[in-house]
């Protein structure tokens, strides 16, 4: 009979450490369940920034995942955003401040060009015409005597705009033009008006000229590099400049308001 009770009571002690193993076991299985919800719940309340701030100008990137699964391309503030599954990427255009859309549009490709030349805007440059011969003759290389597009003289090339562009007929050399002309002061010149230079020495006599334009640039037949702009305030013009005059029309009227 005692026999019998040491057996149960070793039966029961059995049974109960089996018990109390089961538990744990089941409780760490529990704790590892709920750890892993927690971390997917975590996994899903992770949010990326969708508001990418940018410079304008700049190209950001990233590689996150979207919960947007088309491909999708809209405006943003004048710039582009294209938004992919995978990838998203903004791209920002720094728009032209300082030449206006329409402007660009309505301009001809002369007037662009020589407005930077003549740094001016393109609005004063509307006489197309005196463009047109300028780009005609950009270049020609200079000789004494020279009437044709291989080679010029400044004379001639004067007389060449004059009677092109404005109707005008001048006498051949630089010094029976100055004679011709009427004679205004510096402050007067305006877009048609001969520019007259002289070569040193006493008598200082007229030996090159050019046609104004503005911004105190005149187009000539220059020795050195031929058919050229330049200004009248580059030391070498200036020391040498003789006078400016104006040309009258056959009616009488000046070529320089035509």
């Amino acid at each position: 009979m005692k026999i019998q009770n040491v057996i149960l009571v070793l039966a029961a002690i059995a049974v109960l450490t089996s018990c109390k193993s089961l538990q744990t076991l089941a409780s760490k299985d529990v704790s590892t369940s709920a750890s892993k919800e927690q971390l997917a719940n975590q996994h899903k309340q992770v949010k990326f920034i969708e508001n990418i701030e940018v410079s304008p100008g700049s190209v950001v990137t990233s590689k996150h995942n979207t919960t947007n699964t088309a491909s999708k391309k809209s405006k943003v503030d004048k710039g582009e955003q294209t938004s992919t599954a995978n990838t998203q990427t903004v791209t920002y255009t720094k728009p032209n401040e300082a030449i206006s859309k329409s402007t660009i549009e309505s301009a001809d490709y002369l007037q662009l060009k020589y407005a930077v030349i003549l740094d001016a805007t393109v609005e004063k440059l509307t006489n197309i015409p005196l463009l047109q011969n300028i780009e005609k003759w950009w270049g020609t290389k200079y000789c004494l005597g020279g009437t044709t597009e291989r080679c010029i003289d400044c004379s001639a090339f004067t007389q060449t705009i004059a009677i092109d562009v404005y109707g005008a007929e001048l006498p051949r050399t630089s010094q029976e033009q100055y004679n011709a002309s009427k004679k205004i002061a510096t402050d007067d010149l305006e877009e048609g008006d001969l520019v007259f230079f002289h070569s040193g020495g006493k008598r200082k006599r007229v030996s090159h000229v050019g046609f104004y334009i503005l911004n105190n640039k005149f187009v000539h037949a220059s020795t050195s590099n031929g058919v050229m702009i330049s200004d009248l305030n580059e030391t070498y013009w200036r020391n040498r400049y003789k006078g400016a005059g104006r040309i009258k029309k056959n009616n009488h009227t000046d070529i320089s308001k035509n």
